[in-house]
């Protein structure tokens, strides 16, 4: 199952049981297409960068909500209820393009190409700072 991002820009107005109503709604949707909701992060309540009209008035703040999910693709068609939600301004669910799981992490080679790359970029980094810290102490008893 393909990892996904769900934003959800709240009403500034909307009480904190009032989200979490909302939250465990989504969440037990996930759980019932067999997902699983593997982290919820909440950015409080941040300035727009335009006013985003809606039926009771123009709305220039919001509660910015991030719920981080594994689901089946076709979960994106099944949220479209958001659209009707009166406490929210906006929603996007966004899927991560790059994620790997499990075996597919590393292969034998790519792994330790990888983990010798590493090394020696903090080996390397560690000698030059050495050598400027060298420098600047015999600058200093000069």
């Amino acid at each position: 199952m393909p990892l996904y991002d769900c934003m959800m820009l709240l009403k500034p107005h909307v009480s904190k049981e009032s989200i979490i109503q909302l939250i465990s709604h989504v969440g037990k949707h996930v759980y019932r297409r067999n997902g699983v909701v593997t982290d919820l992060k909440s950015y409080r309540t941040v300035q727009l960068g335009y006013g985003i009209k809606k039926l009771d008035g123009r709305y220039y703040q919001g509660k910015l909500m991030q719920m981080t999910m594994m689901t089946p693709p076709s979960f994106n068609s099944e949220l479209q209820y958001l659209n009707k939600e009166d406490r929210l301004l906006r929603w996007i669910l966004v899927k991560h393009r790059d994620f790997k799981t499990g075996g597919e992490l590393f292969n034998e080679d790519d792994g330790e190409r990888d983990l010798q790359m590493l090394r020696s970029n903090i080996f390397d980094d560690d000698s030059e700072e050495d050598e400027d810290d060298d420098v600047e102490e015999e600058d200093e008893e000069n």
